[in-house]
């Protein structure tokens, strides 16, 4: 049995796999967990990301308005599964004012790491990039320099220093609807110059497993087992019915996390039920979260669905081990 290297949560979500359900992820039954008017401005809350806070759990979530404008909200619940949303964005301080300048932030993710809480999200400056803050309290924010120049998206922190630097996760991208796409990784003594860039992994053959032919990008932060750091991703397959986002995930060495030991040929959750197929973007998956638990092995996957609302879903890390093949 593999075991995942962190803490433990009596009031991590949690619900049984179904009598007789064949896959290594389901979902839970009363999805979706965040509808699209969570707040009264909201025209969609989707791709967000939570971690263990206090005696419950906080979070970040994107909220498009309905002027369907792109923004990040702090959020709390007791139990992961009730969200209270602030109305109003998060808002920044910091060095910077031209850094500080908002256009757009979407997609964002956090992790907790040594003392305080990093933010990371897609940001706006001359074209997509990836922002980075921290906060000790969710309640105020500072945001540091711009992680890389656009364009980029899909920057996930790994939760802890590997050898004594920053760790990244990250995808090159286009200043549009990206066709491409494939997953880098970046180190950094200060999280503000990042370099020691290495290729990490990429589209798939169509005919080997064309869930992922497209592009790739990295999706929850990476959870750290004794057998290598188990990422949480998504593909994506053009269609003649535009995009289809899917959820696989891979494993990486401890410390060099740029070699994949073990990939996911078949996707582990896909867009099947109707608050995933049917939205403002129709046919996504799109996991920004997990939460684990080491006592038992469990982890509960928090996703944005169809581009609308939030989605809960839940495996074990032995799951996903066996869904995936050596590469």
């Amino acid at each position: 049995m593999s075991k995942i290297i962190g803490g433990s949560y009596d009031n991590l979500p949690w619900q049984d796999k179904p009598e007789g359900y064949l896959h290594p992820v389901w979902r839970y039954d009363a999805n979706p967990i965040i509808d699209r008017d969570a707040i009264p401005t909201s025209n969609s809350v989707f791709n967000s990301a939570v971690v263990p806070f206090g005696d419950g759990y906080a979070g970040v979530f994107r909220c498009d308005s309905r002027a369907v404008t792109m923004d990040i909200y702090a959020g709390f619940s007791k139990d992961g599964i009730t969200w209270d949303i602030n109305p109003e964005p998060i808002e920044f301080t910091g060095a910077d004012e031209e850094i500080l300048a908002k256009v757009y932030r979407y997609d964002p993710r956090v992790c907790f790491i040594e003392d305080r809480y990093y933010i990371t999200w897609c940001n706006g400056y001359h074209g997509p990039t990836i922002g980075v803050g921290y906060t000790f309290d969710f309640k105020t924010f500072v945001q540091l320099e711009n992680a890389f120049l656009p364009f980029n998206r899909n920057g996930v922190l790994f939760p802890k220093k590997i050898n004594g630097k920053y760790a990244m996760l990250s995808r090159p991208s286009d200043n549009g609807h990206t066709p491409f796409g494939d997953i880098y990784y970046s180190q950094s003594n200060d999280l503000e110059y990042w370099g020691h860039h290495r290729y990490v992994m990429g589209t798939t053959n169509f005919e080997a497993s064309g869930w992922q032919a497209t592009k790739i990008g990295a999706g929850a932060t990476p959870i750290e087992t004794d057998e290598g750091w188990l990422t949480i991703y998504h593909g994506v397959l053009a269609t003649c019915n535009g995009f289809v986002y899917r959820m696989g995930c891979a494993l990486l060495d401890l410390e060099k996390p740029w070699i994949v030991k073990k990939r996911t040929k078949n996707y582990i959750l896909a867009p099947r039920e109707l608050y995933e197929t049917t939205g403002d973007v129709p046919n996504v998956v799109f996991p920004c979260a997990a939460l684990t638990d080491a006592k038992t092995g469990r982890i509960a996957v928090y996703y944005g669905a169809a581009d609308t609302v939030v989605g809960l879903a839940f495996t074990t890390v032995d799951e996903l081990m066996a869904a995936m093949e050596e590469v």
